[in-house]
């Protein structure tokens, strides 16, 4: 078992500030625990109509992107931890229950999943700096780091259960519907707790994405992520907005 998964975890704990929450970020000895600069942080979901093997009843993962406290972002981050072979690097660190998650619940609508999964670590995973090397047991394997990243992104992802809460308030995929995005969203902040997350849409008013929003206390391997609302609007339309059934 690797220490992220030990009762000890990172040693960061829970009770500091959140990100995002203070003028005041802490000087950079601070960051392997507290999220900065990017600890504006993004679990995005797609609901893809046409990729083989997708869930019928379920969302699937996008990513976990860290956004600057303003909305900016810096992506790609450390080249040099570009880890390739993702699938192997879980399997031999022992996350194998979260490889099989993902290889049903984060697909790649273009390619192989495992090319997908290896983008979205160095593009954003990297960014986190909360899971930087200097942060780690000086006994951490190679790519324990990222290892943790998709663990933490299956735990997030596992929490927002995006069909369920749109299904509970009598709304599913249907070739024939339209909804308003005042009742998608409403639908949202009652079964999420009260917290508004960000819906886009295609240019045909099809609904494709959604993002909820957290800050983080903590670190990205064992944090509290706190709830919040978007700071961007949806793109969907006022009305007219299709939420069709997935192909196959």
């Amino acid at each position: 078992m690797n220490f992220f998964q030990s009762p000890g975890g990172s040693g960061c704990g829970t009770s500091g500030p959140a990100s995002c929450q203070s003028t005041n970020t802490p000087p950079a000895a601070n960051t392997c625990c507290f999220e900065s600069p990017g600890g504006l942080i993004m679990q995005t979901q797609v609901w893809d109509t046409d990729v083989a093997g997708s869930p019928a009843d379920s969302w699937t993962i996008h990513g976990l992107w860290p956004d600057n406290c303003d909305g900016t972002y810096i992506e790609n981050c450390d080249p040099s931890r570009d880890y390739k072979n993702i699938a192997e690097l879980l399997e031999s660190q022992g996350a194998s229950s979260t490889l099989e998650f993902m290889q049903q619940y984060w697909l790649n609508n273009h390619g192989t999943n495992e090319r997908f999964w290896e983008h979205e670590w160095a593009t954003h995973g990297t960014c986190y700096s909360t899971l930087d090397v200097s942060c780690l047991p000086s006994d951490s394997p190679t790519g324990a780091e990222a290892v943790a990243y998709f663990e933490t992104v299956v735990k997030v992802f596992k929490t927002l259960p995006t069909y369920d809460w749109l299904a509970e308030a009598g709304i599913t995929p249907s070739s024939s519907e339209t909804h308003t995005l005042s009742s998608l969203l409403s639908a949202l902040e009652t079964a999420s707790g009260g917290y508004t997350p960000a819906l886009t849409c295609s240019r045909s008013h099809t609904l494709s994405s959604i993002s909820w929003y957290f800050n983080l206390k903590g670190s990205v391997i064992d944090g509290d992520f706190v709830p919040i609302n978007t700071p961007k609007q949806s793109s969907c339309p006022l009305k007219g907005i299709k939420y069709l059934p997935k192909e196959g």
